[in-house]
Formats: C-alpha cells, sequence, structure tokens
C-alpha cells in the first residue's frame, strides 16, 4: 500500500494524466504500443513521401520516425539538400523549391486499418514552440478532400490546440468547419508542453466530441455534416483511417526560423475501441 500510495502521488506530481478506462461495453479492436525498438510495424503505418499539403516546409520521409524506449518519435530535422522533384520553371510550391530545408515525417494506416464509429485514444507530447505543427488526425476513405471527410482529434500551431472536424461544400476542395481552438494558456500550467497528455475522439453515428485530458474541447453534430455538393452523403458514416504527422511552417504552422532543431511528437501509445 505504501508503494502504491507513493506512485499515485509521483503521477499526480509529474502531471502525466492516467489513460481514460473505458466503459464496459467499449472493446480494445486495435492498438500500437509501440513497444518494439526500431521502424514503426509496417503492418500497421504507411508513409507519406515529399512535399504533400498546405505549403508545408517539411520534405516527409520514413526516415524520421523511429520507435525506441517505447515511444514512437517523430522527428523534424533542419537539414538542407536538393529537391529532387525540382523545376526550374515552375510555379507549383512542390516543385519551384530548389532546396528541402526541413525534414519529418507522416505516418498512416491508410489501406491497412479502417474504422467506422469508436473511441480513438493517442497518449502523446507535443512540441510547442514557433514554426511547429504535430497532429493526430483521420480521413474516410472514399472520396477526394474535404469530401471524404477530416477529423482533428489533435493539431496545434501558434499557441493554440484546435479540435476540427471538415467536410465538403459546393465548392470543389473547399471545406466547411467545425472548429474550436484553445489557447495553452487557458490550461494554467507553464509545464503542460513538457508532459504527456491524453487525445480522444468519440465518435458514434450521432455526434463526434474532441477530448484532451477528459476537457471536452468540440462537439460535431454528424446532423449538420452532409456534403453540399449535391451527393447527399456524410463523410462521417464512413471508414476513417489513421494519421500520425509532424508538420514544420506551411499555411498555418508558423514560422520556425527562430526555433532550434530537431522538433519531436512522441507517441506512447495508439488506441482503437468499438462497442
Amino acid at each position: 500500500m505504501p508503494f502504491l500510495f507513493s506512485l499515485i502521488c509521483w503521477t499526480m506530481a509529474v502531471g502525466i494524466p492516467r489513460a481514460v478506462r473505458p466503459a464496459a461495453d467499449w472493446k480494445l479492436v486495435w492498438a500500437d504500443e509501440f513497444d518494439t525498438d526500431g521502424p514503426p510495424d509496417p503492418k500497421n503505418w504507411r508513409f507519406e513521401r515529399g512535399f504533400v499539403r498546405n505549403e508545408e516546409l517539411q520534405w516527409y520521409q520514413p526516415d524520421n520516425a523511429r520507435c525506441a524506449g517505447g515511444l514512437l518519435i517523430i522527428e523534424s530535422r533542419r537539414e538542407r539538400r536538393p529537391n529532387p522533384d525540382y523545376q526550374p520553371n515552375s510555379t507549383h510550391w512542390k516543385t519551384s523549391r530548389e532546396f528541402i530545408d526541413y525534414t519529418a515525417a507522416s505516418l498512416l494506416t491508410r489501406d491497412l486499418h479502417q474504422w467506422q464509429y469508436g473511441r480513438f485514444e493517442m497518449r502523446g507530447r507535443i512540441d510547442t514552440r514557433a514554426g511547429i505543427w504535430p497532429a493526430f488526425w483521420t480521413l474516410g476513405v472514399e472520396g477526394e478532400w474535404p469530401s471524404n471527410g477530416e477529423i482533428d482529434i489533435m493539431e496545434y500551431y501558434r499557441g493554440m490546440l484546435l479540435a476540427n472536424a471538415a467536410w465538403g461544400t459546393e465548392k470543389k476542395w473547399t471545406a466547411a468547419w467545425s472548429t474550436t481552438k484553445t489557447p495553452l494558456s487557458s490550461f494554467n500550467d507553464a509545464e503542460w508542453s513538457e508532459k504527456f497528455h491524453v487525445w480522444r475522439m468519440d465518435w458514434d453515428k450521432d455526434f463526434i466530441r474532441l477530448y484532451v485530458d477528459d476537457r471536452l474541447l468540440n462537439t460535431v453534430d454528424l446532423s449538420k455534416t452532409v456534403n453540399a455538393d449535391g451527393s447527399g452523403k456524410n463523410p462521417f458514416r464512413q471508414p476513417h483511417y489513421l494519421l500520425l504527422n509532424l508538420a514544420v511552417g506551411g499555411q498555418n504552422g508558423g514560422d520556425p526560423s527562430a526555433t532550434a532543431f530537431p522538433a519531436r511528437f512522441e507517441v506512447d501509445y495508439v488506441r482503437v475501441y468499438q462497442q
């Protein structure tokens, strides 16, 4: 009993949130605990490669993700090398850059694992310095963005923790959003960024609810998320796959020029429960 009491006190003192214990009717259907050192398990994760979205500065590559000490470590680095896709006369942001100035990694379960409804949980620690843009999110398996549906269970940039959902409008590649932005200052904890936190989505046919450490950040009413393209499709009533990524700069991430690299997004586990 003294040891247990000491352990509880230590946990409270260092501010490590315990995982939410699922109700009796939740069953664990998939998880990655990242307990084997080395590359992420290829049975669970694939990688995005190159310059991908949002005019971000990083070049995605598998080398920037590894498992060590029970954690998935996604690392962004400042390193300069030629862009293999460079085209001297190009005006497109992916091919007009002569050099790669940052690298990072983006992992996803696309074509490996997908789920419709459930409790999705990630325990992790994020870097909240200028220009760093980590995310834990989902995309629907059918349709092009945003009509396939996007759920940002955890997204951070510029001092704000975001919890979002996006779906289609009548205009191609233009999203309707349910967005909340929670300032880190609202947690009243100067050491918040140094600690691990638990992000969670509870998703059923009626609502998506997004949490951090049991604090409800956003509730999305799925009766209001039908794509406005005339298809009548609701992108949150189809299976989604998971993504974990660490971006740098871009349209939302901010200016990383004064930030010391490497930066890390550390993940203790990802778990999916269903009823």
